[in-house]
């Protein structure tokens, strides 16, 4: 496989999976949480990268093992997530809506505001696995798919 392709191929997949993200919020209405939103993160750095390994390909291996470590980055960030949910730690601050507001103000605009999105409440659950499971599920094997063929790139 040449780098072109790989780049291509991870950076066209790496859209795909945003893509998926923003239409479930809105298309389906399935609002993040803090965390799903930092999940979304490495997947446009991945494609980024994809992109510049496939213009670049004396850099492309490069920039696919950058890739690679980005994706387990995600991947990382998806199994916070899951332990989030699954109540083997907290959240981060902004999970749940926590800030407490210093004025009646301040109390009306968050009230007000959007809806708040729990990090440890799943909001869908496809085959037993929350949707950040299922980040995490294919963050890894991309890392895996892109890290194998990576290795056996030519430059073209």
């Amino acid at each position: 496989m040449t780098s072109f392709r790989l780049g291509s191929g991870l950076a066209a997949w790496s859209v795909l999976v945003l893509a998926s993200a923003l239409g479930s919020q809105y298309v389906g209405g399935l609002h993040p949480c803090e965390l799903c939103l930092w999940q979304r993160w490495p997947w446009a750095a991945a494609a980024v990268l994809g992109i510049a390994g496939s213009l670049v390909p004396q850099a492309a291996r490069w920039l696919m093992a950058l890739a690679v470590l980005t994706l387990l980055v995600g991947a990382g960030i998806a199994g916070y997530h899951v332990g989030v949910e699954q109540g083997l730690w907290a959240g981060t601050s902004a999970c749940g809506g926590t800030a407490t507001p210093t004025d009646i103000e301040a109390l009306r605009r968050q009230l007000m505001a959007a809806p708040v999105v729990r990090c440890d409440t799943p909001a869908l659950v496809v085959l037993g696995l929350s949707m950040a499971a299922w980040n995490g599920v294919v963050s890894l094997a991309t890392a895996v798919v892109v890290g194998w063929f990576a290795r056996r790139a030519t430059a073209a």
